[in-house]
């Protein structure tokens, strides 16, 4: 054990600018640092996704050699894509040595060492359109409301393909605005790392644009219409945001004419929470929510003291652990709202919609400050180290 431990930082990964003001030094390319003979043995290396993508054989060298120890940062994933991408890029066999610690931004698996960071659960209040949405909805809100539900899709996976395509059957979806960025199969490796997983539908389902209305400004022109054809999976989504991150906006309009939103999470099939700005979207601006995701997700989102609906609604489905069963259990919720006075529901549910719209104002810049006494207490556990919290 080091008794000054040297600590450095990946300029590009999330965790930098609250961790800068420790740092020993720097890099930008790891390669590079190393090839120029800048690498510090014994230090801790934090390094973000795209440097430990680009060079994981190099990384994974060090690690077995003692050389250094990692910190993977990469709290825009969590749970299984997390998983995924640290078992695809090598660094699994690490996971059980004090060689490499990860920052997720949702739990995986509890026998690997992780530090969980809501990194998303700050980011809605960090644009100012946004800002403005919110107070745009708290004046537009009202009583009779044209549609019955949001419902936003991104990238294609089973869960919303699944939701999509029984709403379809059952005519609801025609009560929803709604989207599909992606009009893929929808089946790709995050479903080889569980066996509890939905059946897999190979079909494909029609992209699916918002009204233009109810897009945010920068993006109504593009949302007028689909491309003529779509090649590729993602290629509604790009047309859409070319390369923004356009699904962090609100449009105050959207939320104003619908009762509820239908939040389909990242995650579905696997039982540790990955919260990402798909729940933090309606929370902030004060939407009632149904969450689509893994068995104790509104468990995990209660331990974090925000509130539910399960007075108005059976939330029950969250304790569900098969997977199909859970699935179908939120369809016939949905439908359940959906035939019930949702003029009252809205008014019955406003008290906790206030109360998770203060709650996310206040962590918000607790969870920043909070983050790095997090950070060093879990480097000091987990590799033996002294540095000062």
């Amino acid at each position: 054990m080091l008794d000054n431990p040297k600590l450095i930082i990946d300029t590009h990964c999330e965790i930098y600018s609250m961790l800068k003001h420790r740092a020993d030094g720097i890099f930008w390319n790891f390669s590079e640092h190393v090839e120029k003979n800048q690498l510090v043995p014994g230090a801790v290396y934090v390094i973000g996704r795209e440097q430990a993508r680009l060079n994981p054989t190099l990384i994974q060298e060090l690690m077995r050699s003692n050389t250094i120890k990692v910190v993977y940062s990469n709290p825009v994933e969590g749970s299984e894509p997390m998983e995924w991408n640290l078992f695809h890029a090598g660094y699994t066999e690490f996971l059980t040595k004090k060689s490499l610690l990860v920052v997720t931004g949702g739990n995986i698996n509890p026998e690997y060492p992780q530090l969980c960071y809501d990194w998303f659960l700050s980011r809605v209040h960090d644009y100012g359109e946004n800002l403005q949405a919110i107070q745009d909805y708290e004046s537009a809100q009202k009583q009779d409301r044209p549609y019955k539900f949001l419902f936003l899709n991104g990238r294609m996976r089973g869960h919303r393909k699944y939701l999509l395509r029984k709403f379809q059957t059952t005519g609801l979806l025609e009560h929803a605005l709604w989207s599909n960025l992606d009009p893929s199969i929808g089946v790709g490796p995050l479903h080889r790392i569980n066996t509890n997983t939905l059946s897999e539908d190979h079909t494909t389902f029609p992209a699916h644009y918002l009204p233009p209305e109810y897009e945010v400004d920068r993006y109504q022109d593009r949302a007028t219409k689909l491309p003529d054809a779509i090649t590729h999976n993602l290629e509604a989504k790009n047309h859409l945001f070319k390369n923004e991150w356009g699904e962090i906006y609100l449009n105050a309009r959207a939320y104003a004419d619908t009762y509820f939103s239908l939040v389909t999470e990242t995650v579905f099939d696997y039982p540790h929470s990955f919260r990402t700005e798909k729940i933090w979207k309606p929370i902030a601006i004060g939407h009632p929510f149904i969450a689509v995701s893994g068995q104790g997700y509104y468990r995990d989102l209660q331990n974090l003291g925000f509130k539910t609906f399960g007075h108005l609604i059976d939330e029950s489905f969250d304790a569900i652990e098969n997977n199909q069963q859970r699935i179908e259990r939120i369809v016939e919720v949905v439908e359940d709202l959906c035939r019930q006075d949702l003029p009252a529901f809205i008014t019955a549910a406003e008290e906790v919609c206030k109360y998770n719209q203060q709650l996310i104002t206040e962590l918000r810049p607790k969870i920043r400050d909070e983050f790095p006494g997090r950070f060093f207490q879990a480097i000091n556990n987990h590799f033996n180290e002294r540095f000062r919290i």
